[in-house]
C-alpha cells in the first residue's frame, strides 16, 4: 500500500549545479518508477541552515511529495545517507491528502 510523504533534502551549497540537478532528477527519478509518483517537486533553492552543519550555514533544499511504499522510501533513505551531496533529510508521512 502506498503512503504520501513530505520528504525535504539539503544539499551542500558547494555542489556544482549541474551535479545538484542529476541528484535532484535522481531522486525524482526514484519515486516514478514502478508503483510509486512524484505528486509534486518543489525546489526552495539556497537557504540559510538554521545552525551549521559540516561547517556549512547555507543549503540547497528541495522538497518532494510523493505517494510510495516503505521499501521506495527505504531505497530514498539509503541513497541519501550514501550520497556525499546530501546534508540532512527528513521524511514525514502525511494523513491529510
Amino acid at each position: 500500500m502506498n503512503n504520501i510523504y513530505e520528504i525535504m533534502y539539503i544539499i551542500r551549497p558547494t555542489t556544482v549545479e549541474e551535479d545538484r540537478k542529476a541528484l535532484v532528477k535522481r531522486f525524482e527519478d526514484l519515486f516514478s518508477q514502478g508503483d510509486s509518483e512524484v505528486v509534486e517537486l518543489d525546489e526552495w533553492g539556497t537557504r540559510s541552515l538554521a545552525y551549521e552543519i559540516e561547517d556549512f550555514n547555507k543549503g540547497y533544499y528541495v522538497v518532494l511529495t510523493i505517494k510510495a511504499d516503505n521499501e521506495t522510501r527505504n531505497e530514498f533513505e539509503r541513497q541519501a545517507k550514501l550520497s556525499e551531496d546530501v546534508l540532512r533529510y527528513l521524511i514525514v508521512r502525511r494523513d491529510d491528502l
